[in-house]
């Protein structure tokens, strides 16, 4: 495996790594305390075509490789993760359905306000009772000559309340479980039978936008059948998933990379017994140990970012990712308190808002029990 960067993927670096460092990170602070969502920064990561990555540029995306997205989730990350996962949830969950699995008339109407920002994207599966159980869904979409009539609710969905348009999974037969699922695109603006539920008050994140939507007779076109085909639900699903633990293993590397920078910076600033911190042989393995941890993290995930772009099966490997870089980001955020003390516990320093934002890449897009079924599943030749 070549670990160099290209040019391009180099000057994307710094690109991003300057935007991430002017205009996000001093919002996130006023995000977290205010609640406040990422409106403008979303806009301005549109314009620098951050929000159609994924997105062929013959529908007026960027096209960018896998080594590139990770590059910017993880940049955007170390600086805000509540603006990282606003900008994932629409690149990845929200456009991956489409640009992969949808039909050409789909991808013409949706992609080029995907790409520009004139749309912002959702995907919405979690149910009450259907989160990794992903077949239990209770959403219904019933066949009406050439609309389906869909009723039902998603709870904790990314971007719900914020969204112009929004896949949603659904059951058109559930005596056919995974075989009976089917994603809908929905164009949010005016529709009928459409609500928006409980906006969730959140540990972390708190400057994203969490929301339930709720679905009331609501009828939606046959052309809106992602793919146009009933039945492929599970597998589309399946496959936005595999591909955005990617982004969330990178996610939990960027907060990681957040606390250890500011723990580097506090260690050789603050003094204890007469000496600097970082005097002391304790700290010095602390923050070895969380180096090491956070360059291991960050090679699962562009490892399976390389083999995806080489069109390789990366199932396991992103499910490692996801995995070790979301445990790795509440292991060294914890330390990363531990090392500021009393200090770490406050507001006053960014530590516990990156332990806060942190817990959440452990459970969203697959729990870290959920990931060690995958890789199990994938060890033992079975599949997932």
């Amino acid at each position: 495996m070549n670990f160099d960067f290209t040019p391009e993927q180099l000057a994307i670096k710094k690109m991003i790594t300057e935007f991430a460092d002017s205009e996000v990170k001093p919002y996130a602070e006023e995000a977290d305390k205010e609640e406040k969502f990422p409106e403008e920064q979303i806009k301005k990561l549109a314009k620098l075509g951050v929000m159609g990555m994924s997105i062929p540029k013959k529908y007026g995306g960027s096209e960018l490789d896998n080594i590139s997205q990770t590059i910017i989730m993880e940049e955007v990350s170390r600086a805000c993760n509540a603006t990282a996962v606003t900008m994932g949830a629409h690149a990845s969950l929200a456009c991956h359905p489409i640009v992969n699995f949808g039909t050409e008339d789909q991808k013409q109407k949706f992609l080029p306000k995907l790409a520009s920002g004139e749309y912002l994207g959702a995907f919405a599966l979690t149910e009450p009772n259907a989160g990794s159980d992903a077949v239990n869904v209770q959403t219904t979409a019933v066949k009406d000559k050439d609309e389906y009539i869909i009723n039902g609710n998603k709870i904790f969905i990314t971007n719900g309340g914020k969204a112009d348009l929004i896949n949603i999974v659904t059951t058109t037969d559930r005596s056919k479980k995974h075989h009976g699922l089917a994603i809908f695109a929905l164009e949010t603006k005016g529709l009928k039978g459409f609500e928006l539920g409980k906006k969730e008050d959140k540990l972390g994140l708190r400057g994203s936008n969490t929301q339930e939507l709720v679905f009331k007779d609501m009828k939606i076109s046959k052309e809106n059948l992602i793919g146009g085909i009933e039945g492929e639900g599970f597998k589309i699903a399946m496959s936005v998933f595999n591909s955005g633990r990617i982004g969330i293993g990178v996610q939990g590397v960027g907060i990681a990379q957040a606390a250890f920078d500011e723990c580097l910076k506090y260690v050789q600033e603050r003094e204890q017994f007469g000496r600097k911190l970082h005097k002391f042989q304790a700290i010095q393995f602390m923050l070895s140990d969380m180096a090491m941890k956070i360059d291991a993290a960050r090679l699962l995930c562009y490892r399976a970012a390389d083999m995806k772009d080489k069109g390789k099966r990366y199932v396991k490997e992103a499910a490692m990712a996801k995995l070790y870089g979301s445990e790795i980001a509440m292991e060294v955020t914890r330390k990363a308190i531990q090392i500021h003390g009393g200090y770490g516990y406050t507001k006053d320093y960014p530590l516990e808002r990156f332990y806060r934002d942190a817990k959440i890449t452990e459970i969203y897009e697959g729990t870290s029990e959920i990931q060690r079924l995958v890789i199990a599943a994938e060890l033992l030749g079975r599949g997932f």
